[in-house]
């Protein structure tokens, strides 16, 4: 089941701000929400605590389900190469993530929402699924009636763009197109989880 309750409170739970909202809200309170949340101490977490809360930081980060995080673990243990390397980058072709990350988004929320509502094509067509799995080669452009959008407007001048753009994306926020230009690959991407842990944690 996904976490629909104040995506701030995920953030000071995870230990590290999640969308870019968080950031400032995070430094006003860096300590776990509750009652007891200042007198937490994060190091005296054990073992299967901090794999547990790896793995649920990297559902946080991209906004999936248990069901579909373990889905996407059996796909990854079948790819050559690292089973965590390959989790995150099946994660990241995720379509609402790569909406994020071409900085047509403010967040994976609203980027989630995007996709629902049918404001994103790929290759010409509709695909309302956030979970849709991008190839390389594979064009993702917001529909023209939907670009006068306040979000869109906003979105084609860069207002949600990174400093940098992921490598393995060619986007043209003027156009609000985008296209996967290569698979993405775990140095080039940017999530703050230790995806090791969370091969542990499934490996137990």
């Amino acid at each position: 089941m996904r976490y629909t309750g104040p995506k701030v409170r995920l953030s000071r739970r995870a230990g590290v701000p999640l969308t870019r909202k968080a950031v400032r809200y995070f430094e006003q309170r860096p300590y776990p929400p509750g009652e007891h949340g200042r007198k937490t101490n994060r190091r005296t977490t054990g073992d299967y605590g901090l794999r547990l809360m790896e793995k649920q930081k990297l559902r946080w980060y991209y906004d999936v389900s248990e069901r579909q995080l373990r889905r996407y673990w059996d796909l990854a243990v079948r790819r050559p190469g690292s089973s965590g390397a390959e989790l995150v980058a099946i994660l990241e072709t995720r379509l609402a993530s790569l909406v994020l990350r071409a900085g047509l988004a403010p967040s994976i929320y609203a980027a989630r929402q995007y996709v629902t509502h049918g404001h994103i094509t790929v290759d010409g067509r509709k695909v309302d699924i956030p979970s849709y799995l991008v190839k390389p080669g594979q064009v993702i452009a917001v529909r023209q009636k939907s670009r006068t959008m306040q979000p869109f407007v906003a979105a084609s001048e860069g207002v949600y763009a990174d400093e940098r753009i992921a490598p393995y994306l060619v986007v043209d926020h003027a156009q609000l197109t985008f296209t996967l230009a290569a698979a993405p690959v775990r140095e080039n991407i940017t999530v703050p989880v230790d995806e090791q842990l969370v091969v542990e944690f499934y490996s137990r």
